[in-house]
């Protein structure tokens, strides 16, 4: 089946961060693929005026390199099914789908379309979420738009384009924040958004697949949560709202990590909503337990998970169980057997805004068997 599915990539970003120029090239290069572009009309830079012909009523639009440009009139379902339609008989011929998101949209619903819309799953396959962030402005973005940061969240992969304006310090500054907000996605720079096609396309970022990418330095200083941290002083955290002091000590502890940032005192300042953490555990789950749990987590703050990852140890099963969500949506799938050299172990990565670290640790603590 899966061989039909026509891969889709959404493409989320600050203003100017070069989500324009990046479709500019899908739809004019001789790349040989045959690419469909979902547009949002509302957009704040149209590409259509350099590109098309503006005929009003066509809304789906072949292109001379073999593309297909499209505005989204409709709802997404609506645009996605009559390609899908089109393509089958053969009235249109690509091979993927990208679908540009406003600047400030929130990408999760326009995920949830691929998963939940049981047509659109039937004809599509999300690949990921890419996200560009214009390393000139996204300090003053992150500061201000929670929509920036969310789309930071969702990203499987980040792009920072114009990082040839900003000093080298403030260029790492930036990265080490985006990297709390979100250790699963790789930050890659690009110029003007010009992005190789090979870094966009196929990057399997929904793949239930068994290998759980974190950032490695991301998880050094963690390794006292994991494990123990119950031996934290939290007494003075305001648990509701999970603003803890011990953000800003994680993050000091990230960047004597890496010793030579600890003259930067701008490492410090950010405590951004949308932040990250994760869990790891050596003992096995018990799987009515976790499934209890994380049901009720899901119920009460889906709309502030962003994106969640795991690969689990679990009590009955000799192979790794793979999960991952995006909001309220959770799925999960056996993976490969355990290797006998392998270690078995948990390991959970949450991204999420104002989630209750303690409240998620302590109970996925309590699901161990």
């Amino acid at each position: 089946m899966s061989d039909t599915l026509i891969p889709a990539t959404i493409v989320t970003g600050f203003l100017g961060s070069g989500k324009t120029t990046l479709l500019k090239r899908v739809l004019t290069e001789a790349h040989g693929q045959k690419i469909a572009v979902i547009e949002n009309e509302f957009g704040e830079e149209n590409i259509d005026n350099d590109i098309l012909v503006a005929d009003t009523e066509e809304q789906i639009i072949q292109l001379s390199n073999g593309c297909v440009c499209c505005t989204i009139r409709e709802d997404l379902r609506s645009t996605l099914s009559t390609l899908a339609a089109k393509k089958r008989k053969s009235e249109l011929d690509f091979d993927r789908v990208v679908i540009e998101t406003t600047g400030l949209a929130d990408p999760g619903p326009v995920a949830q379309t691929f998963f939940m819309d049981d047509e659109v799953a039937e004809s599509f396959l999300l690949d990921s979420i890419l996200t560009l962030v214009d390393a000139k402005h996204a300090n003053e973005q992150l500061d201000t738009r929670q929509e920036a940061r969310r789309q930071v969240g969702f990203a499987d992969q980040i792009f920072i384009s114009k990082s040839e304006l900003v000093e080298p310090a403030a260029l790492d500054a930036l990265m080490h924040r985006l990297k709390h907000m979100n250790p699963r996605a790789p930050q890659q720079r690009v110029h003007f958004g010009e992005v190789d096609l090979a870094s966009v396309f196929d990057l399997r970022g929904f793949n239930l697949n068994a290998k759980l990418e974190i950032d490695p330095d991301f998880l050094k200083p963690e390794e006292t949560h994991a494990h123990g941290h119950k031996h934290h002083d939290h007494t003075h955290c305001d648990h509701d709202h999970g603003h803890c002091d011990h953000d800003h000590g994680h993050e000091h502890g990230h960047n004597h990590e890496h010793g030579e940032h600890c003259q930067h005192p701008h490492h410090h300042h950010h405590d951004d909503d949308v932040k990250s953490f994760v869990f790891r555990s050596d003992k096995a789950f018990n799987p009515a337990k976790l499934e209890d749990f994380l049901g009720a987590i899901v119920q009460v703050y889906g709309p502030k998970m962003l994106r969640y990852k795991g690969v689990l140890y679990m009590k009955g099963t000799d192979k790794k169980v793979i999960f991952q969500g995006v909001h309220q949506l959770m799925g999960s799938d056996l993976g490969p057997k355990w290797l006998p050299s392998e270690k078995k172990q948990s390991k959970m990565v949450f991204i999420g805004i104002d989630l209750p670290k303690e409240i998620l640790l302590s109970g996925l603590e309590g699901c161990l068997a």
